[in-house]
């Protein structure tokens, strides 16, 4: 035990929707994976919850961007300034100095070359001296509490905003993986654009966000439906305010397009599979992970589905996260991380 350690040890769950920073076992960061800018300086104004809520509502001054599209950096600056952001948020209470940070970071498990870099460098760019990444279901398969070092198949689907992750993992490694790019953010997009269509009405990302988390479902019958929900908004003809309720049956409708695109990748991924593992699967169930996990119904939709029983992670929001910060600890003996 060092009794002044000069290097901090975190680990990121870098998400398209949400960023989740741990540091000593405890969830320090859970916020939104978005930043304020000033248009003109491009300085920083607000970062996660603060710059969630300016979402939508910017005058010309300020600019709200989300770093991440598709699970990879699409805008540079804008990422490293929200990993160093957010890092500060976590350490704002303890520090006369800066200590070098040790980090792991989670990324998806489809990432070329050139994305590892740029979560890399934005990582290297926010103080970090030893960064270490790891594939996203490998995490959440860690963060579930798997072996995964055990010799036997283990598949995880892993939801998030940006990308769906399919993996099957075996023996502390990835056998065979999917990641595709429809997941929680298209659910919003077929939202908005069914809002429109339907009832005329122009909803905001925000609201078609809440919409999903309030009346989301993947199945048209559920045993304790939700109640419909409220949407207010202008009608685009008349630009008068508009209320509509807004059932769960209807939005079940209008994402069963991305549903069975994410059940076609699972069905993808099975075929790919090595039949051994394939029977550890049948035998284990697959696990569900990331925030569209928590779609209503939808572990029952594929297990009927897919004829496998879907298990949902008990904190799937958290279990990439948490896998991440299972790395942490064993940076030395998982041979999996990257470099």
């Amino acid at each position: 035990m060092k009794l002044f350690s000069l290097t901090k040890e975190i680990a990121i769950d870098l998400g398209t929707a949400n960023t989740i920073i741990i540091h000593n076992d405890k969830i320090v960061i859970d916020e939104p994976s978005i930043v304020a800018l000033d248009k003109r300086t491009d300085k920083l104004i607000a970062v996660g919850k603060e710059a969630q809520q300016m979402q939508g509502k910017e005058n010309e001054r300020i600019r709200t961007v989300r770093p991440l599209r598709k699970g990879v950096i699409a805008d540079f600056n804008a990422a490293e300034l929200m990993i160093r952001g957010l890092v500060k948020k976590a350490s704002s209470k303890s520090s006369w100095f800066s200590p070098s940070l040790r980090m792991v970071v989670g990324i998806p498990s489809g990432s070329t070359e050139v994305e590892i870099r740029a979560v890399r460098d934005s990582s290297e760019h926010a103080d970090g001296r030893d960064v270490y990444m790891i594939y996203e279901p490998m995490a959440a398969a860690l963060g579930i509490g798997l072996d995964v070092e055990a010799p036997e198949g283990n598949m995880i689907v892993d939801i998030g905003g940006g990308t769906t992750e399919i993996a099957v993992i075996s023996l502390g490694g990835i056998v065979s993986n999917k990641s595709i790019q429809i997941a929680g953010d298209d659910l919003t997009d077929d939202i908005q654009n069914h809002m429109r269509r339907a009832h005329n009405v122009k909803v905001g990302e925000r609201t078609a966000e809440l919409i999903k988390m309030n009346v989301g479902s993947a199945l048209t019958e559920l045993e304790n439906p939700p109640e419909d929900y409220i949407v207010h908004g202008p009608n685009m003809m008349t630009a008068l305010p508009m209320e509509v309720p807004v059932s769960y049956q209807e939005i079940s409708h209008c994402i069963e397009k991305s549903i069975s695109k994410i059940e076609a990748a699972v069905l993808g991924a099975l075929e790919q599979t090595p039949p051994e593992l394939y029977a550890d699967i049948v035998r284990n169930g697959i696990y569900l992970a990331g925030g569209g996990a928590l779609l209503r119904g939808l572990d029952k939709r594929l297990t009927d589905k897919i004829g496998i029983q879907f298990h949902i992670a008990e904190d799937p929001l958290l279990a990439v996260a948490k896998g991440t910060g299972v790395a942490l600890k064993n940076i030395d003996k998982f041979s999996f991380l990257i470099r």
